[in-house]
């Protein structure tokens, strides 16, 4: 405990001014934090950079600058924090899962503050970047690059020339609610959630994505509801391409299901067994994690970095500029 910490406690047993009593305890918390444990971008070595924060340290000031974080943040209880800063506490929490009390010691803040510094960064990238989990219009969901996807899920097998991407749905799982709790009961998983839909392309990326809905809706509902069928319709132009999905979706001229039954042939057998193994990339994605990896695609969707998410299919990196 520091010198003036004890001074400050001890003023306030002799006065009983309660006053005091604060003062000591935010002059401890100062001295927790001392200034020489704060968190400096320069003194991170390159070579560790990327292990913490998923980003070459190069690059960082070029993601804050197309980001839109401002030189300053300022937080609802009014401390400031350089935008710098914020950035890195964004990175390094979405990197691994972590605590904000794991956290404490790497950047030098107390726990409070790195809350308020991640969750208004979360708001801030949200905020400014939410049409990028939508929206079809986007340079890497080109015509060209549609082309490219169908081409890698050939070269692993894909019985359908030109499928470009995998939709599917999850139930993010919640605690019962107190009220209404039958709104967000899904009778299939036999728990409470809300649930998402996601369209992912061969690599790696979510090119679509919907929710929350209350859980007890079904995916074909979700579908209707988006309306992704008719925007991709669209984006397409009349090409013929097409999603994969499993068998609670209906059969769409832009999206592909399973064939069923109990007297299907070999062939069918084996269509269903191929695409079965091939779709599998669209649960890793929601298995990794649901909000944090949103955030990360909007993220990477604004900066054209050269970042290869494509080793599962071998499709051409489409963020190598």
């Amino acid at each position: 405990m520091s010198t003036l910490s004890s001074s400050l406690i001890k003023l306030g047993v002799l006065t009983g001014d309660c006053d005091a009593f604060l003062l000591a305890a935010a002059a401890k918390r100062i001295n927790k934090f001392n200034k020489s444990t704060f968190f400096c971008f320069d003194e991170i070595e390159v070579s560790r950079f990327k292990l913490d924060f998923r980003f070459e340290k190069a690059d960082i000031l070029r993601l804050k600058s197309e980001l839109r974080v401002p030189d300053v943040l300022k937080m609802p209880n009014r401390t400031e924090f350089s935008g710098l800063i914020c950035l890195c506490v964004m990175l390094r929490r979405l990197a691994y899962p972590n605590r904000l009390s794991d956290l404490e010691k790497y950047f030098g803040f107390s726990p409070q503050d790195l809350s308020y510094i991640f969750n208004s960064m979360i708001n801030h990238v949200y905020g400014n970047f939410y049409h990028l989990l939508t929206s079809l219009q986007l340079w890497w969901l080109s015509l060209e690059h549609l082309k490219e996807f169908s081409g890698a899920l050939v070269r692993k097998g894909c019985p359908i020339p030109s499928c470009i991407g995998f939709i599917d749905g999850t139930l993010h799982k919640t605690c019962r609610p107190t009220r209404s709790q039958q709104e967000v009961y899904s009778g299939h998983k036999r728990s409470h959630g809300l649930k998402y839909q996601s369209v992912v392309t061969p690599n790696g990326m979510v090119a679509n994505l919907y929710g929350p809905i209350p859980g007890r809706r079904h995916d074909s509902y979700m579908l209707h509801e988006s309306g992704l069928l008719d925007k991709l319709a669209v984006h397409l132009g009349g090409q013929e391409m097409y999603l994969y999905g499993d068998s609670g979706y209906p059969l769409h001229r832009s999206l592909i299901t399973p064939h069923i039954g109990n007297q299907l042939s070999d062939q069918q057998k084996l269509f269903n067994l191929t695409m079965s193994k091939l779709r599998v990339c669209v649960e890793w994605e929601f298995v990794v994690g649901r909000w944090e990896r949103k955030i990360r695609h909007m993220v990477v969707s604004v900066v054209k970095g050269q970042y290869d998410t494509s080793s599962y299919f071998g499709a051409k990196g489409t963020y190598a500029t």
